[in-house]
């Protein structure tokens, strides 16, 4: 077979062109980033950078931005509103000479810049044509963006908002039709049959990834970061240490590889005794505020997660806070914590409501909404990065490189990866947005911090390393929580301990193994197994488990010889 030619001197193959392109989108989107954060009111750079975020292959981070957008121009259009003079400030730049490009788009803007025009150069008309422009385009955006994702529900809705405004629009009408064929496939519906919109599916999927300008993630493996590390885990777990592990890759999904000797695999940092551990010995025992609880009311502690201590004749350890009544804690250790880490930020604020008693099939979404709420709670008391912080700075999301997630937009484009984020626009857009504006953050101003792939990157951290308590009640999973030394404990199937969450994660040797009921314990110098599924669980459920939680199906030694052994 003879060797392909090279290509001749001075021509750029696809996958230069391919490059430049990328690298080009990459350097407009730190451009129009530099801009927001100097004029942060302004929609239509908003609306600039979602169009670019479009061509870089992340619809979820296009309909962020262009959602923002929109509440801009409701700004811009009533005085009464409170950015409306910001916004206002932000627009005088913009003229029938100098009108912004990105708006020109779909049948309502053909004839824009003149319609821009006939308003004047400034004043009340100028500034709201030019709001009613940028949010048709908004509605553009995210019709299209959030149908990309799989959020049906919510691209029909935007669809039908921006048809109320502008009914001949052509993308709208076509987003439209589009949406309804797909529903009509997912829920088997004939041609002709009507689509209700509560039957829209409104969960997918976006990329797991860190994103190419996240500059906040650690090197997890540099002696830096190990030292800091094991000097917070000595006073939890004193026979344990942070190292690099050697962890089997998770796959996408059925494979050959089941039975091969050897498979790929990839590093992580794990935990590994330093001593022999006996059999039921506690190995660690970690106290985390990073905690939810998705019932309104309930009677956990508002730091820790636990059950409240019961009321005696002597009174009780609860404490409430003094300034908002509702907020109950423990004891004075915890309320002490949540001072330090995270109340003040949410102290009479109007949140406590917010993604509580949800519906049984949103109850798992709810409890990770209200993780990031306390993470943007934390951010904002201890005024850092939300990545900065300490309980979810040095977890691995399970990301995946860049390049597998890029879609490909030629014209002889393979399928679309399968990305692995679960994604809705409720939960990863709107809700942390409100719940940033009930803290008295300016979402616009504080960009750097409170960005869309920020909340996914957190999403990412979570789904892996959460652990949640189930109620007695009706089995709903309603409490969770963030505790970064425990999930530094890699998952297996085959774990050599079990835990046990109540106030404080408490991870102990188990007596007995899962396979083959062989002796518990763990000898000096051995990784220590977590589970972070129900091990007693078949092979298929703990794989599809995997899936959606860690992005991958189990490669686990247990996982793969029980596979094998019944031919999946």
């Amino acid at each position: 077979m003879e060797a392909p030619s090279p290509a001749p001197s001075g021509s750029v193959s696809a996958a230069d062109e391919r490059d430049a392109r990328l690298a080009a989108l990459l350097q407009r989107r730190q451009e129009l980033t530099e801009s927001l954060a100097d004029s942060p009111y302004d929609f239509i750079l908003f609306l600039e950078r979602a169009v670019v975020y479009s061509d870089l292959g992340y619809p979820d981070l296009a309909a962020g931005d262009a959602y923002r957008a929109l509440l801009l121009t409701d700004e811009a259009k009533d005085e009464s509103y409170e950015y409306h003079d910001q916004v206002t400030e932000a627009l005088e730049n913009y003229s029938s000479s100098n009108f912004p490009k990105v708006l020109y788009h779909g049948t309502l803007s053909d004839g824009a810049p003149d319609l821009f025009s006939s308003q004047g150069s400034s004043g009340p008309g100028m500034l709201n044509t030019l709001a009613s422009l940028a949010a048709v385009r908004c509605f553009q955006i995210l019709a299209l963006s959030l149908l990309l994702c799989g959020s049906l529900r919510s691209a029909y809705e935007f669809c039908e908002r921006g048809l109320k405004a502008v009914p001949d629009n052509q993308d709208l009408l076509e987003i439209k039709s589009y949406i309804e064929r797909l529903a009509r496939r997912r829920l088997q519906k004939a041609d002709n049959e009507p689509v209700q919109i509560q039957e829209l599916p409104d969960r997918g999927v976006v990329r797991r990834e860190v994103y190419p300008w996240n500059t906040y993630e650690p090197d997890r493996f540099s002696q830096e970061s190990l030292s800091f590390l094991n000097s917070q885990l000595a006073e939890m777990a004193p026979k344990c240490e942070v190292r690099v592990s050697n962890l089997p890759v998770l796959l996408d999904g059925a494979s050959s590889t089941d039975g091969y000797d050897i498979i790929p695999t990839c590093n992580q940092l794990g935990l590994f005794a330093k001593e022999d551990i006996a059999p039921g010995e506690v190995v660690l025992q970690e106290y985390s505020a990073l905690t939810a609880n998705n019932r309104h009311k309930e009677s956990t502690c508002d730091a820790c997660g636990n059950e409240l201590p019961p009321l005696t004749k002597l009174g009780t350890q609860a404490k409430c806070c003094p300034e908002c009544d509702d907020t109950v804690f423990c004891d004075e250790f915890c309320y002490q914590k949540a001072q330090e880490l995270y109340h003040p930020a949410v102290c009479n604020k109007d949140v406590d409501a917010i993604a509580k008693d949800p519906e049984a099939k949103v109850a798992d979404e709810s409890l990770y909404v209200l993780l990031l709420s306390r993470l943007l709670a934390m951010s904002s008391h201890q005024d850092i990065h939300p990545l900065d912080v300490i309980a979810i700075k040095y977890i691995w999301g399970d990301f995946v490189p860049p390049s597998v997630n890029d879609i490909d937009l030629s014209v002889n484009a393979e399928p679309p990866p399968d990305w692995t984020l679960p994604f809705s626009f409720k939960y990863n857009i709107e809700t942390p947005l409100h719940i940033l504006e009930k803290m008295d953050i300016d979402i616009f101003a504080n960009l750097d911090r409170y960005d869309t792939w920020v909340f996914n990157t957190a999403y990412s951290k979570f789904r892996g390393t959460a652990s949640a308590r189930k109620s007695l009640r009706d089995g709903r999973p309603d409490v969770a929580a963030v505790h970064p030394f425990w999930c530094l404990a890699n998952h297996d199937c085959n774990p050599n301990v079990t835990w046990e969450w109540g106030g404080r994660m408490v991870l102990w040797a188990r007596k007995t193994r899962v396979v083959g009921h062989q002796p518990g314990g763990i000898k000096a110098g051995e990784e220590i197994f977590n589970h972070y599924c129900d091990v007693d669980l078949d092979v298929q459920s703990r794989r599809e488990w995997a899936k959606g939680s860690l992005g991958g199906w189990c490669m686990c030694q247990r996982c793969r010889d029980e596979a094998q052994a019944i031919g999946l």
